[in-house]
């Protein structure tokens, strides 16, 4: 448990106050969680509880002029620590704006050391967090995170990842993409302008049209792996691709959402990646499964996923597929190798026999099939094949070199020309072949049309199947913004620039030695020394990053002495500006307690300065420094003394400075006269009645609390006797409570409701009428208002029917709903179901065949109409063919046929309804 003075709603800076009249002291009372902080200076810490901890600041004088008497003395001494400690405070203020302000406009290379080894542990917290999920699978292996691991080291160390087409570090806060291909990170407008570059390049020779018709690949700058141009990204993603435009966070890694990457593992085993959003590839999956050997017959074992895959070395003994020998390698994954064994095999044709691998016993002699085909008139032109040779190609109906007519012609016969017009499409897609009907390919279109050139300023009429080119030079700006293109009839597609740039690079110190082009130019390719004060460490860096690159950090220490009153200054390493300020402990000793003062060097604080005059306007430059250097006085002294509350329930440590009688704010918790309760005063002081510190004194309040004994079970309401020590007498009150069936209200003696046995409860909430509840066969309950569920015994009678529903007999319900009695049919009812059955059949009977009448009727008709019907000449083809005898009176001999089909089934359906 922590001490007192840490608890929630015990400070310890409250004093009391000293009242007007006469400087009496009075309680304290309660203190805000604000006020508490407010009565220490800002910028010294404090606990939880608005407590200042030892040695890191300096408190208040609350409870020393508490503690004495008030004289003039004392007010002087107060005033004075007062007014010192205002003091202070302003000045402690204005030094820490200083020192902000002077860290933002000097560099320093310590200040810097101590930036980079806070990153550094920040960096190693983030890569803790962002491996944590693949390493609690992997039992804390990291020996396959070697690559990815790299990767997100790159993209913490500031510089390391650097775009490959602008040769630019990469930023935090920059939009990046990602290859799927090699995982290198590049700028989104450089990759943008990049893809856009290369697909003009391979689709410069090509027209608009052409250019929008297909979609040209792109590279990857580094390893050319291929983008489609509807995949140039446009969108800023996180790794992962989950978040669009990621918010810049601190404790992530650049350009990561912090989501989990749920990434498929390549190649694909259902699992997905583990890590948080990351550059670079994914992991090997850490997954642990069982499975067996690649032969199927070892045990199963434990392995990972991502080396799942193992040989149990045992002869893998699988049937090869020559079905005659089995594998005798180890085993080993996919298929087996082929048969090394020899065997003769015959060809497909079965003519020739050979010595050939068990593995490909199906081979081909290269002789031509010469079968005779099917048609009489033709062989098989086919190589050694299996199976028969198939129909004659020139069997069946083939169409004329048109494509309009169709012939039915002996295989012996070519198909002849229709004499129609051919019709088909030219070369040139817009006119159709005007030729007859011919074998071969159709001539060139010859038709004159009015075309327009290239760049489509002009018009002329010349023959469809020549180009049209003029002779205007185009006028339009190359790629690079700066030359025209110059090159007749262009079709605004035009090439790049080869001339020279020669512009000043960003270096501002050489030109530009490569091609005209667009955009700016390549970082310039020299390099310049960039030294620190001592001029010990030097750093190159490329040429024109000098004005912006930080000076080199110098592992030389700083020799500048000290200017405060320790003898040396601490270590630091060699820096630019002033050397940074003193941070050791003061040890002064102080005036007042002897203590040593615990707090950092105040010998040279900035202090800013009161009373220059104000500047009559922004032309006037004040002629004196606003902050200046001096030396402050120690703070009060903070060591704890042990102090005891004035309630004497505990000793707290309070600082030296403001020792002294306090209230630790817990209730002061005495008995009180009643023997029920204590005084629940604030902590305060009380005089001790015969030495006795366990009974409350004269100064504690009196008890005016109600009586809280307990009443006896079921009892809802409080005795209303005040505070007393004898038992309470027996409730009289009446509680009003609903029947059993929930309709009645009744009044009962809460004492007689609250000392009655079970039985006599039931009976007490009882309202001795018949019981409303419905029981499940539908009846009223016969019994009186009880408790509990109703009797399922019911003896109301119902009427029992037989199956027929013509005998009927009164019965009692419980016995007709368990199913004891049941009411069969006589012989009655049995003569009267079968007379029914009979007359239905009968009529059934009759409707049939009427029907079959009906139907038998309607196809004597049918075969009149056929026979006066004349046949119609039809439309003779150009080549008349010979018909068969079954094609000449299929139609006579099918008509009588369906019809007796159509009797027959009549019949029988007749049949089987009957």
């Amino acid at each position: 448990m922590d001490a007192p003075w840490r608890q929630a709603g015990r400070g310890r800076a409250r004093g009391r106050a000293t009242s007007a009249s006469g400087g009496s002291s009075q309680a304290p009372g309660p203190v805000s969680a604000s006020n508490r902080n407010a009565s220490y200076p800002r910028g010294v810490p404090t606990d939880g509880n608005g407590v200042q901890r030892p040695g890191t600041g300096w408190g208040n004088s609350t409870y020393a002029s508490a503690s004495k008497p008030v004289t003039t003395e004392n007010v002087k001494r107060e005033t004075n620590e007062e007014n010192s400690k205002k003091k202070f405070e302003e000045i402690q203020k204005a030094n820490q704006a200083a020192v902000k302000k002077l860290a933002e406009d000097h560099y320093s290379s310590s200040d810097d050391e101590d930036g980079d080894e806070d990153a550094d542990g920040k960096q190693k917290k983030i890569l803790a967090l962002t491996f944590t999920s693949y390493t609690s699978q992997t039992d804390g292996d990291l020996s396959e995170l070697a690559r990815t691991q790299q990767y997100v080291n790159e993209a913490f160390q500031a510089g390391a990842v650097t775009c490959l087409i602008c040769i630019a570090s990469v930023k935090r806060n920059q939009a990046v993409w990602s290859c799927s291909g090699c995982f290198c990170i590049f700028h989104m407008p450089c990759i943008q302008k990049w893809a856009k570059d290369s697909v003009f390049l391979v689709s410069s020779p090509l027209t608009d049209d052409d250019f929008e018709k297909k979609d040209y690949p792109w590279p990857c700058p580094k390893c050319r792996y291929e983008y489609k141009r509807s995949e140039t990204p446009c969108r800023y993603y996180c790794y992962c691709g989950k978040v669009e435009d990621p918010p810049l966070d601190p404790w992530l890694v650049p350009h990561s959402c912090g989501q989990v990457c749920e990434r498929e593992f390549k190649p694909t085993c259902g699992h997905k990646c583990l890590l948080l959003c990351h550059p670079g590839p994914c992991p090997p999956c850490p997954k642990m499964v069982t499975i067996t050997c690649f032969c199927q017959k070892a045990k199963p074992v434990p392995r990972r996923c991502s080396a799942k895959e193992w040989s149990c070395q045992q002869p893998c003994r699988k049937t090869l597929m020559c079905k005659q020998h089995k594998c005798e390698n180890p085993c080993h994954k996919g298929d087996c190798l082929p048969c090394p064994r020899v065997s003769k095999q015959k060809c497909l044709c079965g003519r020739n026999v050979a010595q050939r691998p068990c593995a490909s016993p199906t081979w081909q002699c290269e002789q031509v099939c010469g079968k005779t085909l099917p048609c009489g008139n033709h062989t098989c032109e086919k190589i050694c094949h299996a199976g028969p040779c198939g129909q004659c190609p020139r069997s069946g109906n083939r169409l004329c070199p048109c494509a309009k007519s169709k012939y039915t012609l002996p295989c012996t016969e070519d198909v002849p020309t229709c004499g129609d017009s051919c019709d088909k499409l030219l070369e040139c897609a817009l006119h159709k072949c005007s030729q007859r009907c011919h074998r071969g390919p159709c001539e060139t279109c010859r038709q004159e049309v009015e075309k327009q050139c290239r760049c489509g300023k002009h018009t002329k009429r010349m023959p469809c199947h020549k180009p049209y080119l003029c002779e205007t030079k185009c006028a339009k700006v190359r790629d690079c913004q700066r030359h025209q293109c110059k090159r007749k009839c262009c079709s605004g597609n035009c090439p790049g620039c080869d001339q020279q740039c020669g512009r000043s690079l960003g270096c501002r110190n050489h030109k530009c030695p490569s091609v005209c082009h667009r955009g700016s130019c390549y970082p310039c390719p020299e390099t310049i020394d960039v030294k620190c004060n001592c001029s010990k460490t030097v750093l190159k860096v490329p040429c024109g990053r000098e004005r912006t690159t930080k000076p080199p950090k110098c592992k030389e220490v700083c020799s500048c002495p000290s200017t405060c009153h320790h003898e040396a200054r601490e270590r630091h390493r060699c820096h630019f500006g002033p050397c940074p300020p003193c941070r050791q402990t003061c040890k002064k000793i102080l005036n007042r307690c002897s203590h040593l003062c615990p707090v950092p060097c105040h010998d040279e604080a900035l202090v800013k300065q009161k009373g220059l005059p104000q500047p009559a306007g922004p032309w006037e430059q004040p002629s004196e420094p606003t902050f200046i250097q001096t030396a402050l006085p120690c703070p009060p002294c903070q060591v704890p003394i042990p102090t005891e509350c004035l309630g004497k329930h505990e000793i707290s440590p309070l600082p030296c400075h403001a020792a002294g009688p306090f209230s630790c704010k817990r209730p002061c918790g005495r008995p009180l006269a009643c023997g029920n309760h204590t005084c629940s005063r604030e902590c305060h002081k009380v005089t001790d009645v015969n030495g006795n510190k366990e009974r409350a004194g004269v100064e504690c309040a009196a008890c005016e609390e109600e009586c809280n004994k307990p009443r006896p079970p079921e009892c809802p309401h409080r005795c209303n006797l005040p505070c007393h020590s004898d038992d309470c007498p027996p409730c009289v009150q009446m509680i009003r409570t609903k029947c059993h069936c929930k309709i009645s209200n009744l009044f009962i003696e809460c004492t007689k409701l609250s000392m009655a046995d079970a039985k006599e409860k039931n009976n007490l909430t009882s309202c001795k009428n018949q019981c409303p509840k419905e029981l499940p066969c539908g009846h009223r309950c016969k019994e009186i208002c009880h408790q509990g569920n109703c009797s399922l015994n019911c003896i109301q009678k119902v009427k029992l029917r037989c199956p027929c529903r013509r005998i009927k007999k009164e019965m009692p319900c419980n016995s007709v709903r368990e199913g004891h009695i049941s009411l069969e049919c006589d012989s009655v009812c049995l003569d009267v179901r079968k007379k029914a059955a009979e007359m239905k059949a009968e009529e059934e009977n009759a409707a049939v065949e009427q029907e079959r009448r009906r139907q038998q009727a309607e196809l004597e008709a049918f075969e009149n109409r056929l026979k006066g019907k004349r046949r119609k000449n039809k439309r003779k083809d150009e080549v008349e063919v010979q018909q068969t005898a079954w094609q000449k009176y299929k139609k006579y001999i099918m008509m009588p046929v369906c019809g007796i089909a159509l009797a027959v089934f009549t019949l029988y359906y007749t049949q089987v309804d009957v």
